[in-house]
């Protein structure tokens, strides 16, 4: 197993230094599990299977999408590419297990998984295990603020103060700056002592109060508003705000808001370190000591509202239309949502909870062992979805984004997710 020189800090899915941003090495045997997994087949290009197990809500979402994708893939030619290019990332980057969903309607999908659920015993990857998703979180847990934001019980620009008290500087934070990470707030994850005492014991249990504490221990680092810094401290702020408005804890409220209106009935909100079965292993090198570790059972509660959440493929897939078109809000609010501004990597601009990366809009997720991307094309109302078991970056950069870019240089060479900055 590989180790990296340095462990970076962990911060539960930053972009920061890939679409706004890993531990790996597989046996040479584990090396192809490829191929379309025999329960999907890539028929499904319109509703993906498993998702509608929960009923709907006040804005029930059609379990059947109109824009169905012809039913025998791509095509010879671009699958073979796409094979291809997913197998050199795979390999290059030591990545154990691949799942990949595209489906661009009008032209076909791709459905595949590649590699191993688990290094040990030789498992095959397949396209229905349930995945952890980490600062995809995010997605779910702005789409409920913003429902309370329609229900007409909160405005963005109030301040935190009103709702939570102790928070450094909150008379001036409002909840749109948390949403759009412009607080100013220090990320609770890059504070070395919660760094040390979540790798100390991973299977610790943190509540929102104490993950807080580590972030605010720090003076603020820029004034709300002026710049951008991804911070989990944000989310998990938010998280609080719509426990203490609804009166409902978060894990209920966002699953009769969000999760049954949208049918997605294979995503969840663990408690503690809950994760259904079937799900393959996940590796990191967020260690102590920077060796490889299965961190499969890890505890994600310190990421809570930021990062903490699990789903599969096929309600992914479902979700990125619903999150980037706006489905379950009102559209004055999905507006506001998709006001992008700026966040310093070129090509990447970051909204309420949700980020455009070339015209690709939604979110990634990272936590440790397991890393996720999924967006959305609206101008050719393509969907992408990227899962894999391992979080270990691959030349600085999280290998789900590097797999995103390669695979959206084929499909839509005009829209590149994380497209490269042009040498000067």
């Amino acid at each position: 197993m590989r180790r990296t020189p340095s462990r970076r800090l962990f911060t539960a899915a930053l972009l920061v230094a890939s679409v706004l941003a890993p531990m790996t090495a597989i046996p040479a045997t584990a090396v192809n599990a490829a191929g379309v997994d025999r329960h999907d087949g890539n028929r499904h290009c319109g509703a993906p299977h498993g998702g509608g197990q929960h009923g709907g809500g006040r804005h029930g979402v059609d379990r059947h999408d109109k824009d169905e994708c012809p039913p025998n893939g791509l095509g010879p030619k671009l699958t073979a590419r796409l094979d291809k290019a997913i197998a050199d990332v795979r390999r290059d980057a030591d990545i154990p297990g691949v799942i990949v969903g595209l489906w661009m309607p009008g032209k076909g999908s791709y459905v595949r998984a590649t590699g191993v659920a688990d290094t040990a015993t030789g498992r095959p990857m397949t396209t229905d295990p349930y995945m952890r998703i980490g600062s995809e979180t995010k997605t779910f847990t702005v789409t409920a603020l913003l429902e309370l934001v329609d229900d007409g019980r909160i405005r963005l620009d109030d301040p935190i103060s009103k709702y939570i008290h102790g928070v450094p500087g909150g008379k001036r934070i409002t909840l749109r700056h948390l949403a759009e990470m412009r607080s100013g707030l220090f990320p609770y994850s890059a504070d070395p002592g919660f760094v040390h005492d979540l790798l100390s014991d991973p299977s610790r249990s943190f509540t929102p109060q104490e993950v807080l504490a580590y972030g605010f221990k720090h003076k603020n680092t820029f004034k709300p508003g002026k710049q951008f810094q991804y911070s989990n401290s944000n989310l998990v702020l938010l998280g609080l705000v719509i426990e203490k408005v609804s009166g409902h804890n978060l894990v209920d409220f966002i699953d009769k808001r969000v999760l049954r209106p949208a049918h997605l009935g294979h995503t969840l909100f663990p408690l503690d370190a809950e994760f259904p079965e079937p799900h393959p292993r996940g590796y990191t090198n967020q260690t102590l000591s920077g060796d490889v570790e299965d961190s499969t059972d890890w505890n994600p509660s310190w990421g809570w509202a930021a990062g903490a959440m699990i789903s599969n493929l096929h309600d992914l897939r479902r979700w990125a239309k619903i999150v980037a078109t706006g489905t379950l809000l009102s559209p004055q609010t999905q507006k506001e949502r998709l006001k992008t501004l700026p966040t310093g990597y070129p090509g990447t601009n970051y909204g309420l909870g949700i980020f455009e990366s070339d015209g690709w809009i939604g979110h990634n997720g990272s936590i440790p062992g397991y890393e996720s991307v999924t967006v959305y094309l609206p101008s050719k109302k393509a969907t992408l979805v990227v899962l894999l078991n391992t979080d270990i970056s691959y030349e600085g950069k999280e290998p789900s984004s590097v797999l995103a870019q390669k695979i959206t240089e084929i499909v839509t060479p005009k829209n590149i997710y994380d497209r490269p900055v042009p040498p000067r």
